[in-house]
């Protein structure tokens, strides 16, 4: 059973992922148009501790690094490092992120006295946020170059994968489909497409509505590992029907709505709480229903008040 309490969006992504078969169909999905290259049973998880020392003559410090997901397989016969990193918010400095993490890699395997030659590394960025990202995706974006030297500057870029706008026909695992659907139709409010997620597992739908801040979703979930989501979501409307029957489930109302506020928006002001509290089962109700839509706190007031 999972403790939803302890789960964050980068948990939830994190053990989604580390099932090696929806880990490699979502990468053929991403890097090969749904190809078949990547095989599951193929994939050795990949210790992806990082350590620098770096000597500034002052002191030395301890860099660590860490991806989320980290693989080797191979392809083609060439041995290769596959990994996701999953990003709930837009980071200005991801390509800054990701060619640390690579070439810190890289300095790792320099050691490694018994390689060859260095094992080539492709990183997908997992961006799972309501905004559209609209930080840079190569380093050269960051500088204004002088025209003599762009043929010297080296460049760096990076894949990041919105997850509103993947091609989910292309994922041909029917759990990892269901799973990349379900998180678009939690974030367009569409209760009808989550209704056409038949025999979805149930635990990817609890990662899903935590990775969204669809709290509300997973609360009257019926048991067992698969849930026909049409039964699941005719329970979810008769609980939702059925609130405000006593003093306790408007207050469990509140407590939910304060929960998936303070995931999308990070904290909420005392104001916004006492107006929460006040706020009527109607009014709720309401902003339960635009939950996907609110990106800040004048939104919220705009619905309850």
């Amino acid at each position: 059973m999972i403790l939803t309490n302890n789960l964050t969006p980068d948990s939830a992504c994190r053990t989604f992922f580390s099932n090696d078969i929806y880990f490699a169909s979502f990468s053929n999905a991403i890097l090969f148009d749904g190809k078949q290259v990547i095989r599951p049973e193929r994939l050795v998880r990949y210790e992806n501790d990082m350590s620098l020392i770096i000597d500034d003559t002052k002191s030395a410090e301890d860099k660590k690094r860490r991806r989320d997901i980290v693989v080797k397989t191979d392809v083609d016969g060439v041995c290769c490092l596959l990994s996701i990193e999953h990003q709930s918010t837009i980071d200005k400095n991801m390509v800054i992120r990701c060619s640390n993490y690579e070439m810190l890699e890289y300095l790792k395997q320099l050691k490694n006295k018994k390689l060859k030659r260095l094992v080539p590394q492709v990183m997908i960025v997992f961006y799972t946020g309501d905004k559209k990202w609209n930080t840079p995706l190569e380093l050269n974006d960051y500088f204004d170059i002088p025209e003599e030297l762009k043929e010297y500057v080296n460049d760096w870029k990076i894949k990041v994968v919105d997850v509103k706008e993947i091609d989910a026909s292309k994922i041909k695992d029917e759990q990892t489909r269901y799973f990349i659907e379900a998180i678009q139709e939690m974030y367009k409010g569409n209760y009808e497409g989550l209704h056409r997620r038949i025999k979805m597992n149930r635990d990817n739908f609890i990662y899903a509505a935590i990775i969204t801040g669809s709290l509300d979703l997973i609360r009257d979930l019926p048991e067992g590992d698969e849930i026909d989501m049409c039964e699941g979501m005719e329970r979810m409307a008769e609980g939702f029907r059925n609130e405000g029957r006593s003093e306790g489930k408007l207050e469990e109302k509140r407590s939910t709505l304060k929960e998936q506020l303070e995931i999308k928006l990070g904290t909420i002001s005392n104001n916004l709480e006492l107006q929460l509290t006040n706020a009527t089962l109607e009014k709720l109700n309401i902003l339960t229903r635009n939950i996907f839509n609110i990106t800040n706190e004048e939104d919220v007031l705009k619905i309850i008040n």
